[in-house]
């Protein structure tokens, strides 16, 4: 494909590094390159930091309907709908809307991974990197990586293991040679109509596969049950890859002891591609985690501080709720048109103090709770949790709900997470 003298728009620059990596290549293949996004130049400082060097032209805090008529191409920001009013406006003109995990599937030379599911595919891409990264190996997707900045590096024995949202999987018409779906729980209903099509869309990273691919499913999830695939279990032995008493097994055989429930899906697949017994032994036992994911990040006069700033849905609190005793909880925010009902009885059985943002989620769980602190601001927060916590005690941010609103992201309210504890 040639994008000399092409004239591309990436709609949706945000700070992800998706748009940015997207204007990157385009630029560097002689494109003229114009980059549009509603949210205005302070709040993508960082962004448009990284694109200083390039000759862009840029419409910021607005869309302009001639930019969406004006190009040759649009790469569209997975956060983008598609059914969005200017994209739609392209399409009747014939423009073609791409988004960058699809034009790298049709630029890419190599072994494809693609990894989906509601949580644990972070920890999932990260343990599969691991297992091969004596290879020519990359990773890339819904990490803030994107893989157009090492598409043109890749050959034909390279691997890529891609992270990919169900809103990168809306508009891929690709399947990658492995798939993986780790779970699949109730998230971003805001988003879809109703579950059935969230899970059509994470559904989606089989679609294209062809009879040589691999599909790797999790047996404990129902709507993923019944499909010809390779499956792993946390319970049930019929499964190609299942766990008894922190122990991993592959084929009934004995693979290795592991702490992480995320290993599995890694794990099996590793197996199907062959990968020895002793590198997965040595990759999980050094395993350090994900930023991010219930990180640690300091202990202060006994009292540890974690890092859950992913947990973005009910299901992933209540994991939190589960691993870390006695516990002061930091929750709250956007909601994704989730329920809380069953995480407030959870918060009401097993959380010693509970302190929520300020967000729409928030007042969902306030329905079901009475005792609770709110506010505004992460450093009040954690300074109130400090306060309240004991030796012994863990502070955990695990908020069960989207950033917007009081963050720019999730990454950026872990970041204010982890500066108000070094305040301490």
């Amino acid at each position: 494909m040639k994008f000399k003298g092409k004239k591309v728009l990436i709609a949706g620059l945000g700070l992800n590094k998706g748009g940015v990596s997207a204007a990157r290549f385009f630029c560097s293949q002689g494109s003229l390159v114009t980059v549009t996004d509603l949210k205005n130049k302070e709040y993508l400082k960082e962004s448009l930091n990284d694109l200083k060097k390039y000759k862009i032209k840029y419409t910021l805090g607005r869309h302009k309907i001639k930019d969406f008529l004006e190009n040759d191409l649009i790469i569209k920001n997975p956060a983008i709908p598609n059914n969005s009013y200017y994209l739609n406006l392209a399409r009747k003109k014939g423009i073609p809307v791409e988004t960058d995990i699809n034009l790298f599937f049709k630029l890419a030379k190599g072994y494809i991974i693609g990894v989906t599911g509601t949580k644990g595919k972070t920890t999932t891409c990260y343990l599969l990197y691991e297992f091969f990264k004596k290879n020519n190996v990359f990773l890339a997707g819904n990490l803030g990586i994107s893989p157009l900045d090492f598409v043109l590096k890749l050959n034909s024995r390279s691997i890529t293991i891609l992270e990919l949202s169900s809103f990168a999987l809306e508009n891929l018409n690709f399947s990658p040679n492995l798939a993986v779906i780790t779970n699949i729980y109730p998230d971003h209903l805001n988003r879809y109509k109703n579950i059935k099509e969230y899970v059509k869309a994470k559904k989606r990273i089989f679609k294209f596969q062809k009879k040589e691919d691999l599909l790797v499913l999790n047996y404990d999830i129902p709507c993923l049950r019944n499909i010809s695939a390779h499956y792993f279990s946390e319970t049930n032995k019929k499964a190609d890859c299942y766990l008894k008493n922190n122990k991993i097994f592959f084929k009934n055989k004995f693979i290795c002891e592991t702490n992480l429930l995320n290993s599995l899906p890694a794990v099996l697949s590793a197996k199907l591609l062959n990968v020895p017994n002793y590198r997965i032994k040595e990759a999980i036992s050094g395993f350090k985690g994900v930023p991010n994911r219930q990180e640690f990040i300091a202990e202060k006069k006994g009292i540890k501080y974690i890092n859950d700033t992913t947990a973005t849905m009910p299901q992933a609190v209540q994991k939190a709720i589960q691993i870390f005793s006695p516990i002061i909880l930091i929750a709250g925010g956007q909601d994704k048109g989730l329920d809380y009902k069953e995480l407030s009885e959870d918060i009401k059985k097993n959380v010693k103090f509970l302190i929520l943002l300020k967000g729409t989620a928030t007042d969902k769980l306030k329905k079901y709770l009475k005792n609770y602190y709110i506010f505004s601001c992460m450093e009040k927060a954690v300074k109130k949790a400090s306060l309240l916590a004991k030796k012994g005690d863990y502070v955990v941010l695990s908020p069960g709900a989207a950033s917007f609103g009081l963050f720019k992201n999730e990454f950026d309210r872990g970041e204010q997470f982890k500066k108000a504890v070094k305040k301490i």
